[in-house]
């Protein structure tokens, strides 16, 4: 019998596969916009490893809590849900952001000034900041430990991969522009 936590979860897993697809359309409808304007696309063979890797970590997340029986973890739980929040939120907030040049592949228009607003005031990489978090924080929403730990971990090479294509594609500008930006943590004035 599913309890109603597991139930809750349950939903929210599906509602986020459903944002994910969402995602997917934006994205191709974004790629038409900047091939149509000369995009040039790089880092296709860590891409697809990349899809396989996200989709898999949804069911991942569903298998683990009801293969495994995992209950809510109480007051966990509810700070991992706002870390998923607070996730999604920076994800769409460097969506909108980026507008159309957003993709959840690396390709780039040429001639293009760098986007230095948003979240990017900030750091160079908030999307992928907000996918780091989520990775560990939607499996803790139930309990789901395995789950957050081996694909943090993935998360992690994949991210190496994808950061050193993605900023060689985005080129000279981009260097210029995020030299004195962090990655991933933004700095805190000191003073």
């Amino acid at each position: 019998m599913v309890t109603t936590t597991e139930a809750v979860f349950l939903g929210y897993m599906g509602l986020l596969v459903m944002e994910r697809l969402v995602e997917l359309v934006l994205s191709k409808r974004n790629a038409e916009w900047a091939f149509a304007r000369g995009g040039v696309e790089t880092g296709q063979a860590h891409y697809r490893f990349m899809v396989v890797f996200h989709t898999a970590f949804l069911g991942a997340c569903v298998a683990e809590v009801f293969l495994l029986h995992r209950p809510f973890p109480a007051t966990l739980g509810w700070v991992a849900l706002g870390g998923a929040v607070l996730a999604q939120g920076l994800r769409y907030w460097a969506i909108s952001t980026l507008g159309e040049r957003w993709n959840s592949r690396i390709i780039v228009v040429p001639d293009l000034a760098p986007v230095v607003g948003g979240p990017y005031r900030f750091l160079r990489h908030p999307n992928y900041v907000a996918v780091v978090l989520e990775l560990a924080c939607v499996p803790l929403i139930h309990g789901a430990w395995w789950t957050a730990a081996f694909f943090s971990m993935g998360n992690l090479v994949l991210l190496s991969v994808r950061i050193r294509a993605e900023e060689a594609a985005l080129g000279e500008a981009y260097a210029r522009a995020f030299a004195r930006r962090p990655r991933f943590l933004p700095e805190v004035p000191r003073g």
